[in-house]
């Protein structure tokens, strides 16, 4: 006879740890930082408060490391520790089916609680968690995941006195493998990029330290929540909607529980499904909720709210590469807003042309989706394909047929979203969906012409040098010339020549 056993979330991701991006030990420190230190960026806007962050990575013994984040938050109250750190799928980034939600780094309550199950897994030591939230006492406890019923057991817990006025401190040991090159120094400086209101200080396992210092004292726009547009929903969300909603007529539930519906909308989506307006919502069968959403999917309605965003802006961007990188020529371009299954998203896209960087390699791609780096499967990636897919000879690069082009150039790429279509629960590649490859594709052309009329100007100033060192090069063999062919003073001719070539040369 066959048993039929329930498996806690934990327990399957005990198993599974791949899925969340811990498919190898250079993959999983960077994920455990990734996630660390997003917790805290979040933490930090929330509170309106401008995020100072310390990652530390100490080399415990071969393979074997100690990870240190701690930010300056607003904290997490104690009771909320426990669970927030010790329990997978508990956080504040849940919607409910009643909202869509807004622009947010995480989005499962996965990832701080799969990170300290990953070090529990690797090396058995518990989770070191240190909280202070503003005139409370500090909370510190060690705690372990009970991975069969998905809940934190605590190994050890006490409050104490500290100046630290607030924030939040996670210490983990874990396997890993450390790398210099594209490795948690390159992520926190991709970070820095995309959210230049943050200082960033990193504490290397060689003893080195690196701060990416903030350049703008400003935090940006506090994204707004927005309910889901009628045209994204699925029949099955439908229906558990008309379930719980609270509203006791179908038309106040699609006036109340959807965006951009009106009294006009609500009646003709009605009428076009041959609805009551008054029916209960919780009265709707099935065959009348697929008329329903046929219904609310003809209808002609606004485009969703786009406040639901917060995109870096152009001039941060520009800020942010151009402290991170020595820039010849720097630019920015941010898309409007647009719509993919009714969810609203934005791509902007920030380009560094430098003389310092490589002429014979590839461009330097850094793909961001809601200012988070992605660092891995890259060739799958939404904003990859669409890079291969411009033509950049026409904007004075190299390129090969599907590749990245080759120069001396940094190309990044962000993508904000309600919700990022990634290709797969380990977050590193945006699905290709045609409506953002097409807005990465504009923004890119927009930024090619911007680079190919800098290069131009360049070429044609290089052109101009190269005539007048020419001219140099020559003057006195002309000079003497002139001389014996006019009888004139050799040292006069020499002089107005001179004059010449400084006047052409004004402004180079």
């Amino acid at each position: 006879m066959v048993k039929y056993k329930e498996v806690a979330i934990s327990e399957f991701f005990e198993k599974n740890s791949h899925l969340l991006g811990f498919d190898n030990p250079v993959k999983a420190l960077m994920t455990v930082i990734k996630e660390a230190v997003d917790n805290s960026l979040d933490a930090c806007e929330e509170a309106n408060i401008l995020p100072d962050i310390i990652v530390k990575i100490k080399n415990i013994k071969e393979n074997i490391f100690q990870i240190i984040v701690e930010d300056n938050g607003p904290g997490i109250e104690e009771k909320y520790v426990k669970q927030v750190f010790g329990k997978l799928l508990f956080g504040s980034k849940f919607k409910s089916l009643g909202e869509a939600g807004m622009q947010s780094r995480g989005q499962q309550g996965i990832g701080i609680s799969a990170s300290i199950l990953y070090a529990q897994l690797t090396t058995g030591e518990p989770a070191l968690i240190e909280s202070k939230v503003k005139n409370k006492m500090h909370y510190s406890c060690k705690l372990i995941i009970d991975t069969s019923k998905n809940i934190p057991v605590i190994i050890d817990e006490k409050k104490l006195e500290t100046i630290k006025e607030h924030g939040t401190k996670i210490t983990l040991k874990l396997k890993g493998v450390y790398r210099k090159v594209k490795g948690p120094e390159d992520f926190l400086k991709y970070v820095a990029i995309a959210n230049p209101h943050a200082q960033i200080t990193f504490f290397g396992p060689d003893g080195s330290k690196k701060v990416f210092k903030r350049v703008v004292n400003k935090l940006p726009k506090k994204p707004k929540k927005v309910k889901p547009h009628p045209h994204g929903v699925e029949l099955g969300t439908l229906i558990k909607m008309l379930g719980q909603t609270k509203s006791r007529t179908l038309q106040a539930f699609l006036i109340n529980d959807f965006s951009k519906v009106g009294n006009t909308g609500a009646k003709e989506i009605c009428s076009l499904a041959k609805l009551n307006l008054q029916t209960r919502p919780n009265a709707i069968n099935r065959e009348q909720a697929s008329k329903l959403l046929a219904a609310m999917q003809q209808v002609k309605l606004q485009r969703p709210p786009t406040d639901c965003l917060s995109p870096i802006g152009e001039e941060n961007i520009i800020k942010g590469l151009s402290k991170e990188y020595p820039a010849d020529f720097v630019a920015a371009c941010t898309r409007p807003v647009a719509v993919y299954r009714a969810i609203p998203f934005q791509v902007e896209v920030g380009l560094v042309y430098s003389k310092e960087l490589p002429t014979d390699k590839q461009i330097n791609l850094i793909r961001f989706a809601n200012k988070v780096p992605l660092f891995y499967q890259q060739s799958e990636c939404g904003t990859y394909k669409a890079v291969v897919k411009t033509s950049w000879k026409r904007y004075g690069l190299q390129q090969s047929a599907g590749s990245l082009p080759i120069g001396p150039v940094v190309l990044a790429i962000h993508v904000a979203s309600v919700w990022v279509p990634f290709i797969s629960e380990g977050k590193q590649a945006i699905a290709p969906y045609p409506e953002i490859v097409k807005e990465i594709k504009l923004a890119l052309l927009e930024l090619g012409r911007k680079l190919q009329r800098y290069i131009s100007a360049e070429q044609k100033k290089y052109a101009k040098v190269r005539k007048i060192k020419l001219y140099e090069k020559y003057s006195t063999e002309v000079a003497t010339s002139l001389a014996e062919l006019t009888g004139k003073n050799k040292d006069d001719i020499m002089a107005l020549l001179k004059r010449e070539i400084a006047k052409r040369g004004e402004g180079l």
